[in-house]
């Protein structure tokens, strides 16, 4: 019988996690504990809603070895395309979705092409295009803001999924968030003994079984924690169940198919990726193409949180979607990031603005604290590589 090999946790991957939770009880010590109160933690969910969904989209790029510099910009056009065709064309919600994600597909589709089909540098065209649709988005909405948007459209930037109240200590908690929160994790545990289980039929290397209980112990109890707040309030917000969703879409295309292994394979050396058959004109296309669209999701969830669209609107967001996937562990140099990586970044940003409103520091010295962990972050990972080689 074959001896079984085993590995230990890589803290590069896992850091940001305890970092994570390092930066949020530092913030709870600050802040008297406001920043765990029930109502900060559904403001938090609500507010990086669309900074993950983008961060979800620029993982694809930075895989690349690239960013892409307009995703603020596709942002505000997007959300003014939807909040105009259903404020003053009077469009059922619906079409006024489809109508600012059909925008934010072209914008991609507009980018990829140059960039795909004429080689010209993702620098400059994403660039050109963070101007270009700042520019549209003030001419579209005549410098102004374009609003109240209905109920129906902002549900999914405020709403939250039916709840059922049971008393709970002083108040009541949402028995619909705790059910998930068994449901998921009951999945998490499954799927974690399926990993091992794989792993030790293909005599893979296995982390020492306490490595791994400690592991789902520290994912489990941050999710825990959280669904047990939102369930205080009022339970789990609509956008929630849409950063879900496409988190596990995005972690399953990256991981586990054809595409995501050519992106990996682009951003690791893009010659050898060509020589070896894979189109890489093409992969750029659709990951250019595709954080159009996401883009788009991510106005139309901004528009409905704010209940209006303004011109204004998602600036400085393309700092922090790049951020989150710098943050999360990805190689400035394209070809290693994970999409949970990037959600764990954006979650780090989250925090850091959250608990940095809280104690009062205004948006100039918060700024610096976020330029000095993005610069942190990419440091470590560039003397990290020296080191190896």
């Amino acid at each position: 019988m074959a001896d079984r090999k085993t590995a230990n946790i890589d803290m590069k991957q896992y850091g940001m996690v305890i970092a994570l939770i390092a930066i949020f009880l530092i913030f709870f010590v600050a802040t008297g504990g406001k920043n765990a109160s029930p109502t900060n933690i559904n403001n938090l969910v609500m507010q990086n809603g669309y900074v993950v969904i983008l961060a979800v989209g620029m993982l694809l790029c930075v895989l690349t070895g690239n960013v892409d510099l307009g995703v603020g910009s596709y942002v505000a056009l997007c959300g003014a395309t939807s909040a105009i065709l259903v404020c003053d064309m009077g469009m059922p919600v619906p079409v006024a979705f489809l109508g600012a994600i059909v925008v934010g597909t072209l914008i991609g589709a507009f980018v990829g092409f140059f960039i795909s089909k004429l080689f010209i540098p993702p620098f400059v065209v994403t660039l050109a295009t963070m101007l270009m649709g700042r520019g549209l988005t003030y001419t579209l909405l005549k410098a102004q803001t374009k609003g109240p948007t209905p109920a129906a459209f902002n549900a999914i930037g405020v709403g939250f999924l039916p709840t059922i109240k049971v008393p709970f200590g002083k108040g009541t908690i949402d028995m619909v968030t705790v059910v998930v929160a068994i449901i998921a994790t009951v999945l998490i545990i499954l799927a974690e003994v399926k990993s091992y289980k794989t792993k030790q039929r293909y005599n893979f290397a296995v982390n020492p079984f306490w490595q791994i209980v400690l592991k789902e112990v520290i994912i489990l109890g941050i999710m825990w924690f959280f669904l047990i707040k939102l369930a205080q309030r009022n339970g789990i917000p609509n956008v929630l169940v849409l950063m879900v969703a496409l988190i596990a879409i995005y972690h399953f295309i990256t991981s586990k198919t054809v595409p995501g292994r050519q992106i990996y394979a682009l951003g690791g050396n893009e010659k050898a990726a060509r020589l070896s058959g894979i189109n890489t004109r093409n992969v750029f296309f659709w990951v250019y193409l595709n954080m159009g669209f996401l883009s788009a999701v991510a106005g139309i969830v901004l528009s409905a949180r704010n209940g209006s669209a303004t011109p204004k609107a998602g600036d400085g967001f393309e700092l922090d979607a790049i951020a989150s996937c710098y943050i999360g562990g990805a190689a400035a140099a394209g070809g290693v990031g994970t999409i949970i990586g990037a959600v764990v970044g954006a979650l780090v940003m989250g925090i850091l603005n959250n608990g940095m409103s809280l104690i009062g520091w205004s948006t100039d010295i918060q700024k610096v604290v976020k330029g000095a962990v993005l610069l942190g972050a990419v440091t470590l990972d560039v003397l990290s590589k020296r080191k190896k080689a």
